[in-house]
């Protein structure tokens, strides 16, 4: 299993997200999206997992509305131009990966080993 959190060092869901695999004894790479951001391959990735761009995108960000009338590939480009605008912690594994909250996911994702 090879775990990545994309997230904000302020953001609660991220903490609750880490916290999780800390637990459990998964070993993690924590990635700080304001500063670090996307390449555009994990971007990629992560879209083709979750299949649907407007998942992606974090409503509380203060751009948010405006992005979501954009075409989805003006979308794909904002959230690699903005990182924050991106919805967190995206957590993935390997071609898997959640956006938000995922917790009955990343169980399973366990078990699996």
């Amino acid at each position: 299993m090879n775990i990545q959190i994309f997230g904000k060092s302020k953001c609660f869901a991220t903490k609750k997200a880490e916290r999780f695999f800390k637990e459990r004894g998964v070993k993690f790479q924590s990635i700080d999206l304001p500063t670090k951001g996307m390449s555009r391959r994990e971007l990629e990735s992560v879209l083709r997992a979750v299949g649907d761009i407007t998942l992606l995108i974090d409503e509380k960000h203060k751009e948010a509305a405006l992005v979501k009338y954009l075409l989805p590939d003006a979308q794909f480009e904002k959230l690699l131009e903005i990182p924050a605008l991106l919805r967190t912690p995206i957590v993935r594994n390997g071609q898997k990966a959640t956006v938000g909250e995922a917790e009955a996911v990343w169980k399973q994702w366990i078990a699996e080993g």
